[in-house]
């Protein structure tokens, strides 16, 4: 990173350290969120880190957003700064104005039907909706598939979580009036699909972070027999594993970075959406299995970072779904399966 995204990064991180509690991500539990923590994000611009500066924004690109979605998924922040600012992220690679109110995502499976300028239809887990003014989602009709930017006041929303207890509400419209909208091709629209799953890939890399992180620190606290558990050789083959894991997603998160930073969005994204889908359930049993009992208990920590990997692994376009995204290219492609993992082009396959 640049000294300056060194910057940005050591800024967030510091408000979350100092600002992110325990009983801030339990807010959850109570129905309500870190409104306060949100405000310091407004208070610094951090949401408009990644808004062109013709927008008023600091013009920075995937790497500041994505480093800052990692640290969301590290800290389990309470608060819609992924999806307000991917929104706006999404908003601008279509070339619509980016919202200043809070905003949110869903590039749903089944859009809603379009016609006439307004859409009807129903989308489930929506994140945070019942917090949102805006709503940035896909819609279909009248031979076009669009992005339309829609007003959460003319839906009726339905409160819901997943399993973290995060928002995740149903959401209905009925001939609402569009707010903004920009056709796109079927090429954008996996373009965007893709940057919803580095979204993803940033922050389950950052709760596999922490897991590991709380593993090692319970490790040399606990003692069992007069030394610490880290010294017997079965808690040490967990911290083992949990080390590759994350090492492993931090280099995946890496190369989709640069990558994207390159201009390109290849197989690589969905890769890495699969490999956190194994990391997700290696890391979730090792490190509870380190914890032993305390470890699923309300009063630690380690549940808020299990319990988001569980919930994340299933949710936008997941594994299930590249793994059929990836068998159809290949099966539809004219080179070999060789070719495809090892990017070699033949003179024919071009």
């Amino acid at each position: 990173m640049s000294e300056m995204k060194d910057m940005i990064v050591e800024v967030v991180e510091r408000i979350f350290k100092e600002n992110v509690e325990k009983e801030t991500v339990d807010l959850l539990e109570e129905k309500s969120w870190a409104e306060e923590v949100w405000q310091l994000i407004l208070k610094n611009e951090i949401e408009r880190v990644a808004v062109n500066e013709v927008h008023g924004g600091a013009g920075g690109d995937y790497e500041d957003l994505f480093y800052l979605y990692r640290l969301v998924g590290k800290y389990a922040v309470p608060i819609p700064f992924i999806e307000h600012t991917l929104a706006n992220l999404i908003l601008e690679c279509i070339n619509l104005q980016p919202q200043t109110n809070l905003s949110t995502v869903h590039i749903a499976a089944n859009p809603l039907t379009l016609a006439e300028g307004k859409v009807s239809g129903s989308l489930q887990h929506v994140p945070w909706a019942r917090y949102a003014e805006k709503l940035v989602t896909l819609a279909t009709g009248e031979g076009k598939q669009a992005l339309v930017l829609l007003d959460l006041k003319n839906a009726h929303i339905q409160n819901d979580t997943n399993l973290a207890a995060e928002p995740r509400d149903h959401v209905d419209f009925t001939d609402a009036a569009v707010v903004a909208s920009q056709s796109i091709s079927a090429e954008q629209l996996e373009f965007l699909k893709k940057i919803q799953t580095a979204a993803t890939v940033s922050k389950m890399a950052g709760a596999i972070d922490r897991a590991f992180e709380l593993s090692v620190q319970f490790s040399k606290e606990r003692e069992q027999f007069g030394r610490p558990i880290h010294r017997f050789q079965l808690v040490q083959q967990h911290l083992a594993i949990l080390a590759g894991e994350q090492a492993l997603t931090a280099a995946a998160l890496e190369n989709i970075i640069a990558l994207l930073l390159n201009g390109e969005a290849g197989d690589e994204i969905a890769f890495a959406r699969l490999k956190l889908d194994d990391a997700s359930r290696i890391v979730a049993t090792s490190a509870h299995q380190v914890h032993a009992a305390i470890g699923v208990t309300h009063e630690h920590r380690l549940h808020h970072y299990t319990r988001r990997l569980w919930a994340w692994r299933d949710e936008d376009y997941h594994a299930k779904y590249w793994k059929k995204e990836l068998a159809k290219n290949w099966l539809n492609s004219s080179g070999t399966l060789w070719d495809k993992l090892t990017k070699k082009k033949q003179a024919e396959h071009i």
